[in-house]
């Protein structure tokens, strides 16, 4: 039996070594420890073309960042929550770039642009909680009760919140817009607002994602995100 050299010793020794960086290695890896970022310059060109190509890949892409909710027995209908991440919007944009616009330049107005993720919750209006408000006519007890239009900023009075793991997240940008239904013999109806929230992509640290939505009529809303299966 031949024994053992320092040297062989040694050179087994640092093998077994590199075998246990190289495992521990995708532990650390961003890539791994949370969504596509920031986009490598093939990553670019391949939601560039996948944007333009505008099939039914694209489709089943965005559909991956959009969770569905049931509705509510009363009160608004937070109807969907979508995370669109770095790579999804660049997507996006290219879906809607479609005349004279190149891969070289989606890489030129990608380049030197901080990569943001966008977080869009859509709110319908319902029965219990519609377009027409009651509204007192008087002060006195017993008063007859008349009626108003519902405030195109009623999302104002909802409270949204970003938690990544157990930090909650402030978005760089908030807003709102409401959305009309209108009749063709004329007339139009407030039916709902889509939330959008913006924020640095390099904020996410962590792949848990909850966002938490709290109405001011009705039950609150959690919905999970998982950017560990997200580009």
């Amino acid at each position: 039996m031949r024994l053992m050299s320092r040297r062989d010793s040694h050179m087994r020794l640092c093998f077994g070594q590199l075998i246990c960086v190289l495992a521990a290695l995708p532990l650390f890896s961003p890539s791994i420890l949370s969504m596509d970022t920031p986009l490598s310059p093939e990553a670019v060109r391949e939601a560039y073309f996948l944007g333009q190509r505008n099939d039914k890949n694209l489709r089943d892409l965005l559909g991956k960042y959009v969770r569905l909710l049931p509705a509510p027995d009363s009160g608004p209908d937070i109807s969907s929550v979508t995370f669109l991440t770095p790579f999804a919007l660049l997507a996006q944009l290219s879906s809607q770039r479609t005349m004279n616009y190149s891969a070289q330049q989606a890489e030129l107005d990608h380049r030197g642009q901080p990569e943001i993720v966008r977080i869009l919750v859509e709110i319908q209006l319902t029965p219990t909680y519609g377009a027409v408000i009651p509204r007192p006519t008087g002060s006195r007890s017993g008063a007859p009760i008349g009626y108003a239009l519902r405030p195109d900023d009623f999302w104002k009075d909802f409270q949204v919140q970003v938690f990544n793991k157990d930090k909650e997240l402030t978005p760089a940008s908030s807003s709102g817009v409401p959305h009309f239904g209108c009749a063709q013999e004329g007339g139009c109806t407030l039916v709902g607002a889509t939330l959008q929230f913006e924020f640095p992509a390099k904020a996410f640290r962590s792949d848990d994602v909850t966002i938490e939505i709290t109405p001011p009529e009705g039950d609150p809303v959690a919905v999970d995100f998982d950017l560990s299966a997200f580009r």
